[in-house]
């Protein structure tokens, strides 16, 4: 299974909607450069979790510069020879500062984003993994990640509300929306592969993907 053309694909999604293995996944079958977010990394995304007022503007803008500069990079990458695929779009960065910083602060990070976003690359396709608030708990719960057991429901449904409002008016590049509640791509091939070709098939415009599940 491989791609018909070179192409920069991202994946997105809210906090457990399956971005990373999606794209892990996609890497081997489609022999594609991937390219993931580097979460761990930040050192104030446990002191956020558990103080989100406090540790936001430090936590958010380790981001940006982290996304910044893995983005900068798919810049330079050889256009005609090489499928990329990333497990989050720039403009993720921007969804989540808008929802966890105060006023003054984001005005602060608006500046420095209206910066740098001009001078990085748009994907070819995102790929938006639609999920409802019980599936969401659910994997966050079983990925069982440290610091998001302080994580509470309230702000997972935030974060969803604020991804599909972003996505509901989105229309900067070609947008397929996956409905993924009663999928597993990760545990199902069937679902996999289907979701491949939708994925293939893809080139213009917005679609909805709404899959019954194997």
């Amino acid at each position: 299974m491989s791609m018909i053309e070179p192409r920069f694909i991202a994946v997105e999604g809210a906090i457990g909607a399956g971005k990373t293995s999606l794209v892990k996944l996609l890497g081997s079958q489609l022999d594609a450069r991937i390219i993931l977010e580097q979460d761990e990394e930040n050192p104030f995304l446990e002191k956020f979790y558990q103080d989100r007022q406090s540790h936001a503007l430090q936590t958010q803008l380790f981001f940006l510069m982290s996304r910044y500069k893995q983005y900068l990079s798919l810049a330079q990458r050889d256009l005609f020879d090489s499928v990329v695929i990333t497990d989050y779009l720039f403009a993720r960065d921007r969804i989540f500062a808008q929802l966890n910083l105060q006023e003054h602060e984001f005005q602060l990070y608006e500046q420095i984003y209206d910066l740098v976003r001009q001078k990085l690359p748009k994907p070819d396709l995102v790929v938006f993994l639609q999920t409802n608030l019980d599936v969401l708990r659910k994997r966050v719960e079983k990925r069982d990640r440290d610091y998001e057991a302080y994580m509470d429901n309230e702000y997972l449904e935030d974060v969803n509300k604020a991804f599909n409002n972003f996505f509901f008016y989105y229309s900067d590049t070609p947008l397929l929306v996956v409905n993924t509640n009663e999928i597993d791509f990760v545990e199902k091939k069937v679902d996999l592969e289907e979701l491949i070709n939708k994925i293939n098939q893809h080139r213009i415009g917005r679609e909805y993907y709404n899959p019954l599940g194997s």
